[in-house]
């Protein structure tokens, strides 16, 4: 459903070990708004809820709720350095239209 490179995985995996709070894995989401209709969520959640997906990547724990499955199906999530900052950033097959931020689609 969805793909993280390693690049995020690790990115993910050391937000995870300097956070204070525990964390079980990564949310992610999607919600009205942006630019485009659309805008991704995420952030490290305790625990995965009930209506809840879980996906394993390379030993971390993905949770997407029932309403957000359809948009990220075949979704690849990267994390990338680059001069104009550093950030993640989403390749979603299913998105008709991106905006120029990259964090909102439709």
């Amino acid at each position: 459903m969805i793909n993280l490179t390693d690049s995020a995985v690790n990115a993910i995996k050391s937000a995870m070990s300097s956070s204070t709070r525990p964390s079980g894995g990564l949310r992610v989401m999607i919600e009205a708004g942006g630019c485009s209709g659309f805008k991704y969520k995420m952030g490290l959640a305790e625990e995965q809820k009930p209506d809840d997906t879980v996906i394993e990547c390379d030993g971390l724990k993905v949770f997407v709720d029932s309403k957000s499955c359809d948009h990220l199906v075949g979704t690849t999530i990267d994390f990338v350095v680059a001069l104009e900052g550093s950030g993640f950033t989403f390749h979603n097959p299913n998105a008709t239209a991106n905006c120029s931020c990259g964090k909102s689609f439709c």
